[in-house]
């Protein structure tokens, strides 16, 4: 065999080897994308058939559930208009945000007026009300902030 053939010879042995990689990359590739889209279709359960409902992962089950007056996704306290909130005041902040500021009726409608003029919140309409009494009645000014002033302490003098 001449220098030329045997070139030849290791040009093919090499093309098939790139065409059998390419191959491989290509029906991995088909069936990672497979896996991603459908992930129960690699799943072998035998001949039971396919009941689940697609798009029902049981999620949906604890989005809305409450367990000791707290509203488990947002953290807020069960009430009247609990989820007249959650459905107006989570679509822009963290209900965090909510429950960390605590105040009245006026100052509570004072913020939603500068959200409205400043940070584009539509109108809240009848929804507006609902909102305010539920923020007063579970979010109210605390009374104490700070622990109270120490009293009927001796204080000593501290030395260098």
């Amino acid at each position: 065999m001449n220098k030329q053939d045997k070139f030849r010879q290791q040009v093919k042995s090499f093309y098939s080897v790139l065409v059998i990689s390419f191959a491989l990359v290509l029906l991995i590739g088909v069936v990672g994308i497979t896996y991603m889209m459908d992930p129960s279709a690699f799943s072998f359960k035998g001949d039971t058939p396919n009941s689940e409902v697609i798009g029902n992962t049981g999620e949906d089950d604890d989005w809305d559930k409450i367990e000791n007056g707290i509203h488990l996704r947002t953290g807020f306290k069960d009430g009247e208009g609990l989820m007249t909130v959650v459905n107006n005041c989570t679509n822009c902040h963290s209900a965090q945000l909510v429950i960390q500021n605590r105040m009245n009726e006026e100052r509570w409608i004072e913020t939603i007026r500068w959200m409205q003029k400043t940070q584009n919140l539509w109108d809240l309409g009848p929804n507006e009300k609902i909102i305010v009494n539920y923020l007063v009645t579970n979010y109210p000014p605390k009374s104490k902030g700070r622990r109270e002033a120490l009293t009927n302490i001796e204080w000593y003098p501290l030395e260098e």
